[in-house]
């Protein structure tokens, strides 16, 4: 990325903020990098797609999984990483309240055709409690958009796209410049996604047998920029503690959790202090 051009609520330019805002020295969409990993690892991993998991059982030398649709398996251990809503968090960890904590930001995102030309280049559009972010990057012929306003809680995630879409609607209604025809184009897009700004804090990463790795565990928002970075040394940590500890699996968690920890808590401040660039609120509210 080369910039990002700031734009008050009508479109007019008041600024301009350097490429290391919002993007590092290389920027690999997050689609490219899962066709790569799926791709490096697919000979050696036994991958399960249109299932979940239903129910986990810690025993003496293992964990026992039981699947929506498929049949129970064993397994040495259980790694989740399965995102902020995580599936085994709440399995194995139990309710956790306060884990989930919003930063009272929640958002919609999709690509559309670039009318703007912009190559490698941002516009940051900013009102009263939400904010328009538009880049072009990768393929020179999309605009990726991301809508993004002030909620009270995350709940809107649970809903569907229609009322996802209106509560946008009125959230940048007021707004000038590309927004009313961005709002336009969102309706028409098929890669339509809606997400809240969370963070996920935990006393610890670890049960038993069973450990979580990334937003599953430690969410530092997207507003942090650093999800799937985060994630990615997370699993590099965790896999070099295991592989170090000589089958102590205990002690290589611990390990794990004490080196990374310091990490994810710069990142979280830092999610929660770009939130208000958008339109959220730095303070923690639980969901």
């Amino acid at each position: 990325m080369r910039g990002t051009t700031l734009l008050d609520d009508k479109g007019v330019e008041t600024g301009r903020l350097p490429a290391e805002a919002f993007a590092g020295e290389l920027e690999v969409p997050k689609q490219e990098l899962t066709r790569i990993l799926h791709r490096i690892t697919t000979d050696d991993v036994t991958y399960v797609f249109d299932d979940s998991i239903s129910a986990l059982t810690q025993h003496g030398s293992g964990v026992t999984v039981e699947f929506e649709r498929g049949a129970a398996r064993e397994f040495d251990m259980v790694i989740g990483a399965d995102g902020v809503h995580s599936k085994v968090r709440q399995l194995a960890f139990g309710p956790c309240a306060g884990a989930l904590r919003h930063l009272g930001l929640s958002g919609a995102g999709f690509s559309t055709a670039n009318h703007l030309g912009l190559e490698r280049g941002g516009l940051l559009q900013q009102g009263p409690g939400a904010a328009l972010y538009l880049f072009g990057s990768g393929a020179p012929d999309r605009l990726t958009v991301s809508f993004s306003f002030a909620t009270a809680s995350p709940a809107l995630d649970r809903r569907g796209r229609d009322e996802q879409e209106n509560a946008v609607r009125a959230a940048f209604a007021c707004f000038g410049g590309q927004a009313p025809r961005l709002l336009e184009a969102m309706s028409e897009a098929d890669d339509f996604y809606f997400s809240s700004a969370c963070q996920v804090h935990l006393d610890r990463w670890s049960y038993g047998r069973i450990a979580l790795v990334g937003d599953a565990g430690y969410c530092a928002a997207p507003t942090s920029g650093m999800g799937t970075s985060q994630a990615l040394i997370g699993t590099r940590a965790l896999a070099g503690n295991l592989a170090s500890a000589a089958g102590d699996h205990m002690a290589a968690f611990a390990a794990y959790e004490e080196r990374l920890r310091p990490y994810v808590t710069g990142n979280q401040a830092a999610g929660r202090q770009a939130a208000t660039m958008f339109g959220g609120d730095a303070g923690l509210t639980g969901s």
